[in-house]
């Protein structure tokens, strides 16, 4: 797997199911039991949710130690590219007013697809990051400026060196190969997975990624018949960034894709927010991953924005994984255990995260789409009903695609 964002290796959840104690004395001792149970196992939730962001914590804080020249925190504490912001909705007189004070234009650009300019600032020499930020806002109040914010894959584990291939097929579930456009913002899928059209937008790209080839292979695997790929990584330690998923956005939209899927995760960014709002404007569907960063992370982007699908995994067993993070909506949830997919070798590998939930909801949506009228209508008439009845916050409105991504 191509390392450009930090790998959350091997997360597991050793709770399984909770034992409930056998029938066999004074019911109020019963009861006893049960709470006694149950309060066991919200308190070893409660540490496996604190592990995971202790987990995160850990993985950024040696992303930065390692490429300080590349990378520095902006004003929330979040990762971003070194030095640079960028700017949304700039007045001429506004940019002006930034020189005086000391930024440069690094450059100007307008997003192909979805007619968006974007103007890359250089912040004052001698000044961090989050001051410049609220520098830049202070000045320009009414743009949207924000840092160019890294956002990583969103897997629990991906088989990779040393790992046990397996053998047989992905199961097509698709009646018919799905012919809608489907575009994917991740790495580079290997050679052996067949892509109507791929473009990098990273230094390095484009680079086989066993990420982007998971996802792209169970698209496949369902029935897609035309995926484009925006590789967003390529051997950047800077890569994942806010600019580069905008300008993948931009390309997949303009390229006819009317569902793409981003199974990445970072902190909320008012440039990728606008882009996403253009696209959608534009009849795209976005749909993204909760994360993995477990129930008590901060919400995950994009997947929070505002009309995005946001996308929740559950194990054969059709329970929660306990890593899933969280967004301020969740939609549905699709399998994110026990998944098979191909690395970027084209072997078959099991897959774990919601990472690989959001394309099974993708192919979906791509298949309502092209059967004409109310996608989310149809998705809803799928859906399993999970959880509280009704949609819900740990579920959305049901589990979809319930027997995809299985071996034969």
């Amino acid at each position: 797997m191509t390392m450009a964002a930090p790998s959350w290796a091997q997360l597991r959840s050793p709770l399984g199911q909770v034992g409930l104690p056998r029938v066999g004395g004074a019911v109020g001792g019963l009861v006893d039991e049960v709470g006694d149970s149950l309060d066991r196992a919200s308190s070893l939730l409660e540490r496996q949710a604190r592990d995971l962001l202790r987990l995160r914590d850990q993985q950024l804080a040696r992303l930065l130690r390692q490429n300080r020249d590349r990378i520095e925190r902006d004003a929330t504490g979040s990762l971003a590219r070194r030095g640079e912001l960028l700017s949304v909705g700039i007045s001429p007189d506004d940019l002006n007013s930034l020189k005086r004070a000391g930024f440069a234009v690094i450059g100007q650009e307008t997003i192909e697809g979805l007619d968006l300019q974007i103007t890359r600032l250089r912040v004052p020499a001698g000044v961090d990051l989050s001051k410049a930020q609220a520098l830049a806002a202070q000045i320009a109040p009414g743009a949207d400026i924000s840092a160019d914010n890294l956002h990583w894959q969103s897997e629990s584990s991906v088989a990779g060196k040393g790992a046990v291939v397996l053998p047989g097929l992905l199961v097509v579930q698709a009646q018919i190969p799905v012919e809608t456009p489907i575009g994917i913002i991740d790495g580079a899928p290997g050679p052996a997975i067949r892509v109507t059209g791929r473009k990098g937008f990273a230094t390095g790209a484009l680079l086989p990624s066993d990420h982007g080839s998971a996802v792209a292979s169970l698209l496949h695997g369902e029935g897609a018949s035309r995926l484009w790929v925006a590789d967003v990584y390529g051997s950047d330690p800077a890569g994942g960034n806010a600019l580069a998923i905008v300008q993948g956005l931009g390309w997949l939209a303009n390229n006819g894709c009317k569902v793409i899927t981003i199974s990445l995760v970072g902190p909320r960014n008012k440039v990728l927010e606008r882009a996403i709002r253009r696209a959608q404007q534009r009849g795209v569907v976005v749909v993204a991953a909760v994360g993995n960063d477990g129930p008590a992370s901060p919400p995950a982007f994009p997947a929070s924005y505002d009309g995005v699908v946001a996308v929740t995994g559950v194990d054969r067993k059709r329970r929660a994984l306990i890593e899933a993070g969280r967004a301020l909506h969740i939609d549905y949830a699709a399998p994110g255990a026990d998944v098979y997919g191909l690395n970027a070798k084209g072997k078959s590998v099991k897959l774990r995260g919601t990472s690989f939930a959001t394309p099974l909801v993708a192919i979906r949506v791509a298949a309502a789409m092209a059967n004409g009228g109310k996608w989310q209508t149809q998705l809803d008439a799928q859906a399993r009903d999970l959880g509280q009845k009704g949609p819900d916050k740990r579920y959305g409105r049901g589990l979809l695609c319930e027997g995809c991504g299985k071996m034969k």
